[in-house]
């Protein structure tokens, strides 16, 4: 089974609001999903993103892949660095 970390699009017409979650990659967009990871509210300025930093940390060393635009929310909260920090420690 492949799983991704995707984002889930929540949220009224014209005011999206997204959440980080852990699917299947086989299950739809807006589906049945493994678990919640975090948010991303791309609305407010600066854009708004929670990220459970320990639940994503175990899912991308389990091989989880990230999606381009939750890669891109991890580089940018800095989960990416401590991912590759942490494989070259061991």
């Amino acid at each position: 089974m492949a799983v991704k970390i995707r984002l889930k699009r929540m949220g009224a017409k014209k005011a999206p609001f997204y959440r980080l979650v852990v699917a299947d990659s086989r299950s739809p967009r807006d589906g049945r999903f493994i678990e919640e990871i975090g948010y991303y509210n791309p609305l407010t300025k600066p854009a708004q993103v929670k990220i459970n930093e320990e639940k994503a940390l175990k899912w991308l060393n389990t091989g989880a892949q990230p999606s381009d635009t939750v890669k891109n929310l991890f580089r940018q909260e800095g989960l990416l660095k401590k991912l590759h920090d942490a494989k070259n420690q061991k």
